[in-house]
């Protein structure tokens, strides 16, 4: 399953309905999240530790300033390309605004 999640802050709530090895893209404002020292690093260590998947839309950075070796160990950047590769691997998708 693909979730997107495009809003901060990351809620414990919904990271907790992300089952293990889905793929989680951080778009929007979420994207902050995947930097490293945030306070949402522990979430997001959570996904990882489940073998998730997680990607932080590369345009969304850029706007948020935050550069690739910025980000939190194990989170990756992909850009709409890639994100749209993500969609076709996985035909269940869930936005989490």
């Amino acid at each position: 399953m693909l979730h997107l999640l495009s809003q901060l802050p990351l809620q414990a709530a919904v990271i907790e309905r992300i089952g293990s090895g889905d793929d989680v893209v951080l778009m929007d404002g979420a994207v902050c999240a995947a930097r490293a020292g945030h306070i949402a690093n522990d979430l997001l260590r959570q996904l990882l530790n489940q073998s998730c998947r997680i990607y932080a839309l590369q345009e969304m950075l850029l706007v948020h300033g935050v550069e690739p070796l910025m980000l939190l160990s194990g989170v990756e950047s992909v850009d709409y390309a890639g994100l749209v590769e993500l969609t076709v691997q996985n035909p269940v998708i869930h936005s989490w605004c």
